[in-house]
């Protein structure tokens, strides 16, 4: 089983571009792609913080789900 971020879909719905969500929340556009493309083993919690807050994200169920 491993952590699946659903970054991408959540932006897709939205419309809303990768290049968008990194000038929000001021991160680096690599850290965001990153995270779309699945890259990351481990996720640094004040990212995550910045991208729920910006989305309006306030159940981590909305962006993460466990896949087998």
């Amino acid at each position: 089983m491993e952590l699946y971020v659903k970054l991408d879909e959540i932006l897709e719905a939205r419309g809303w571009t990768r290049k968008k969500l990194a000038e929000e929340t001021q991160l680096r556009p690599n850290v965001i792609s990153e995270i779309c493309n699945h890259q990351r083993t481990t996720y640094n919690r004040e990212h995550i913080g910045r991208i729920a807050k910006v989305l309006g994200i306030t159940d981590m169920n909305e962006l993460f789900e466990f896949r087998d």
